[in-house]
């Protein structure tokens, strides 16, 4: 394995960096738009379960990449909002799935346009070829951390 160039050697700290900056961004844009119902944490887990509904907490953990201790006191705190409520599995009475409620999914549609204002905020001048090999980029990162961990 070669080691990475000068330029390379900035990534884990360029990636810390555009991720705190875009956290507060994305509170910055929740608050003008009227979507500071939730934090980007509590956005996160709203957008998995968007995408699945009824995941385990585990499978939830992974697809949010925070860990199950945090996961329960957001999840307990999006319960409380009536965002978000926790179940038995249809399959396995004995497993949990977490569900986004009614007024969980009322969220969607607004916290949609707000992700797309972020993206578009992420990828300003970039071209459809940069962003595709910046997202293969950071998927052999997040592979490489996730085999790490």
């Amino acid at each position: 394995m070669s080691s990475p160039g000068k330029q390379l050697s900035e990534g884990g700290y360029l990636v810390a960096k555009a991720h705190q900056i875009g956290g507060r961004v994305f509170a910055k844009l929740l608050r003008e738009k009227g979507g500071a119902e939730i934090n980007p944490a509590q956005g996160r887990i709203l957008f998995a379960l968007w995408k699945d509904q009824g995941m385990s907490i585990t499978q939830l953990s992974k697809e949010t990449a925070l860990e199950p201790s945090t996961l329960t006191s957001m999840l307990d705190r999006l319960e409380a909002a009536g965002l978000a409520r926790r179940a038995p599995s249809p399959a396995d009475r004995r497993a949990i799935v977490v569900e986004c409620t009614e007024a969980g999914r009322a969220l969607e549609k607004k916290h949609s346009a707000l992700s797309k204002k972020m993206t578009a905020i992420y990828y300003e001048g970039m071209d459809a070829s940069e962003i595709e090999a910046f997202e293969n980029a950071l998927r052999k990162i997040i592979a490489n951390l996730v085999a790490a961990e």
